[in-house]
C-alpha cells in the first residue's frame, strides 16, 4: 500500500535550526511517518539522526536525492562523485530508491543534449540496480517542452528504461497536461508522487496602484505571477481523482510538498495539507 509523507526540501530550514532528528519529531507528531531526503546536506551528524529517526520514531526514510553530476551551491551529492557513499547511506537508512530532482540546466538545451542525459542516468540506474537500489526521475514544467514533437519527459523516459520516473502533480498542472491522465501514462514506472495543489491566488493591492499610475506592464506582470503552490486540498488540483490515480499507478510513497509558503509557517501547512487528504478519506495512507 501506499504512504502519505513529506517532501524535506519544506523542512531544510528546520534541519539546520534544530537538526534531523527534532525536525522529524514535530513531522511524526502532526501523522505523516516518510520523509523524502531533499536540499538536506547528508553529513555524517545529519545521516546519523536520519537513522535515529526511524529506530525512535518510525519514521520511513523514502527516498534520498542525488544529481548525475555535482553542481556548486546545491548540497545534493552526485552518482559521479559520491556513488559509494550513496549506496552506503542509502543501505544505512533502509531507503531503496534515489530521485533525481531536475536535469542538468544544460541538458534542457537540446535534444542530443536531452538526450545524452537520459542515457548517463541509465548507466547509472543499471549500476544501482547491481546493489538493489532504484533511480527515479522527478519532473517540473519545463519537461512538458517539446522537441520533434515529442514531450522531453518521454525523451526521457524513452532513453533510460532502468529509470522511473517521480511524478510532480502541481507541475504537471503547470506544464498544460492533466495530472491523472499522466499518472495513468506512466503507470508501473512511478514509485513516488509529489502531492502539491496549484492555486490561483488574488492580485495583490499593489498591482491596482500600478494600474492607477498609468504602469499596464507592471500590472500584466502582476496579473501574469497569480499562480501559486498550495497546500492540498486549497487549490484547484482534484484530489480525490488524483490520490487514487497515484495507487492505481503503483506508487509506494505519495509526498506532500509547497515550494513557497506565501507566509504561513511550514508546519501549518504540513498540518492543512494532512487535514484535507484525512477529510477526504486517506487517513489510512498515514
Amino acid at each position: 500500500m501506499a504512504t502519505i509523507g513529506v517532501q524535506a526540501m519544506m523542512l531544510k530550514d528546520s534541519f539546520a535550526d534544530v537538526g534531523a532528528f527534532e525536525t522529524l519529531r514535530k513531522v511524526s507528531a502532526i501523522g505523516y511517518n516518510a520523509v523524502e531526503i531533499s536540499q538536506i546536506p547528508m553529513t555524517p551528524e545529519n545521516v546519523g539522526e536520519l537513522d535515529r529517526s526511524r529506530t525512535e520514531l518510525g519514521m520511513d526514510i523514502a527516498a534520498l536525492s542525488v544529481n548525475i553530476e555535482g553542481r556548486k551551491g546545491m548540497p545534493v551529492e552526485s552518482l559521479a562523485d559520491n556513488f559509494d557513499k550513496i549506496v552506503d547511506d542509502a543501505k544505512r537508512l533502509d531507503s531503496s530508491l534515489l530521485r533525481i530532482g531536475m536535469l542538468p540546466f544544460g541538458a534542457m538545451r537540446s535534444l542530443d543534449s536531452v538526450v545524452e542525459f537520459a542515457k548517463q542516468a541509465n548507466g547509472y540506474a543499471e549500476r544501482l540496480h547491481e546493489h538493489g537500489i532504484s533511480l527515479y526521475y522527478h519532473n517540473h514544467h519545463i519537461e512538458f517542452a517539446k522537441f520533434d514533437g515529442k514531450y522531453m519527459l518521454d525523451i526521457i523516459a524513452g532513453n533510460s528504461p532502468a529509470m522511473g520516473m517521480e511524478i510532480d502533480v502541481h507541475w504537471v498542472q503547470r506544464g498544460g497536461l492533466d495530472p491523472v491522465r499522466t499518472l495513468e501514462k506512466y503507470a508501473g514506472k512511478t514509485a513516488m508522487v509529489h502531492l502539491k495543489d496549484y492555486r490561483i491566488g488574488q492580485l495583490p493591492e499593489s498591482s491596482f496602484g500600478l494600474l492607477e499610475k498609468g504602469d499596464f506592464p507592471g500590472f500584466m506582470a502582476e496579473f501574469r505571477n497569480v499562480v501559486q503552490f498550495a497546500e492540498v486540498g486549497e487549490g484547484n488540483l482534484d484530489f480525490p481523482s488524483i490520490v487514487p490515480a497515484a495507487v492505481a499507478a503503483g506508487a509506494k510513497y505519495l509526498l506532500v510538498e509547497q515550494d513557497e509558503l506565501y507566509g504561513r509557517t511550514v508546519w501549518d501547512a504540513l498540518q492543512t495539507s494532512y487535514d484535507n487528504l484525512v477529510a477526504m478519506g486517506h487517513a489510512d495512507l498515514f
